[in-house]
């Protein structure tokens, strides 16, 4: 390959806005132009190639982060999930960091794409390119009205839950070793969800749904079932990651799986610790590859929101797993589809257009 920042990575998920809510909100957006301490900002992306991705709105738990990590970097660990969070606390976080969002692309940083052909034109005018998605339905009321205004606004993609409950169903702890199939699934406001999802064109993404909500969208949708950021359970037996059985249900679906960068979820051990070499993301890859093929594979960072790799904290250094990429082998047709091309793919079949 004779350009290590092509081509492009669109990704399945980022934190960044949240990031910049912490930060101070729409006035911190400057940053995300100039340059910023985290993973993805505009000169980060230029020098690494990335054009952009699912750009998260999500509501924050009073978590204690440095607890959370040291009990990770255990060999076993199993942490309780967070309280729910009302619709009233989550709807204003979720307004402020969709401004965000707006406002980024006010500044010409990013422009919010609603069809898999505004994503196309907008790559191929070296802007990068945004989808809303909202990680976890906290601020979707039980009669949707929430939906269809977000909707309308420009939400393209939404997961009813970040592991903690939501009214619309179930999420997986933090546990390793465990199964996935851990609690209830999805409820009647969660089936009633991903049904108006799916009238609307909104992606419903299973990331972070317990296996009886992944068996509940895959039985109750006509779409195609997506992960944004999950790796393989056979690889690393973390409850956040996919069994064989979930990625035989998104090979027939004709759906896809974006690999998880978060060292916890790509390590055999489970441990959030970020020595992790790049042929470990490789053999998530290889494994994903055999049990979707080649058309149904992407990158899902999980950056400005994870512990990722070493060789990998900023999006600058995308060109490093393009290069290890080829070196295992992969063509340069195959790498193209990893970057983006199957991303673009499954949001055509879901979108429509």
């Amino acid at each position: 390959m004779s350009n290590l920042a092509s081509p492009l990575v669109f990704d399945g998920h980022n934190d960044v806005l949240l990031k910049l809510y912490r930060a101070g909100g729409v006035s911190a957006s400057k940053s995300f132009v100039t340059g910023r301490d985290g993973a993805i900002d505009l000169p980060s992306a230029t020098l690494g190639g990335f054009g952009g991705g699912f750009f998260a709105v999500y509501v924050p738990s009073p978590v204690d982060l440095e607890f959370k990590f040291e009990e990770m970097a255990k060999p076993t660990y199993d942490l309780p999930l967070p309280d729910p969070i009302d619709w009233e606390d989550a709807f204003p976080v979720v307004m402020s960091q969709a401004a965000i969002l707006f406002d980024l692309e006010a500044r010409g940083a990013l422009t919010v794409c609603k069809t898999a052909a505004e994503i196309r034109a907008t790559l191929s005018s070296g802007k990068m390119a945004a989808i809303f998605h909202i990680e976890g339905a906290e601020a979707i009321d039980a009669e949707l009205n929430t939906l269809e205004v977000l909707y309308r606004a420009g939400l393209r993609s939404i997961g009813p839950v970040w592991s903690r409950s939501t009214i619309f169903g179930h999420g997986v702890p933090f546990r390793y070793p465990s199964e996935p199939d851990i609690g209830p699934g999805l409820t009647d406001h969660g089936l009633r969800l991903v049904k108006r999802c799916d009238e609307l064109g909104i992606m419903v993404d299973l990331s972070h749904l317990n296996e009886a909500g992944f068996w509940d969208v895959a039985r109750h949708s006509s779409k195609p079932l997506v992960a944004t950021h999950s790796n393989a359970h056979a690889i690393c037996p973390h409850s956040r990651n996919l069994t064989d059985k979930q990625l035989a249900a998104i090979r027939e679906s004709d759906g896809m799986v974006g690999l998880n960068f978060a060292v916890a979820f790509l390590r055999d051990d489970g441990r959030m610790l970020a020595d992790v070499p790049l042929e470990q993301m490789l053999r998530h890859l290889d494994h994903l590859i055999e049990h979707l093929g080649e058309d149904r594979v992407g990158l899902g960072s999980d950056y400005d929101g994870a512990v990722v790799p070493e060789e990998l904290t900023s999006c600058a250094g995308l060109p490093k797993l393009r290069h290890a990429m080829a070196k295992h082998g992969y063509d340069d047709a195959l790498i193209a589809k990893l970057c983006h091309e199957n991303w673009l793919r499954v949001l055509e079949k879901t979108w429509g257009a």
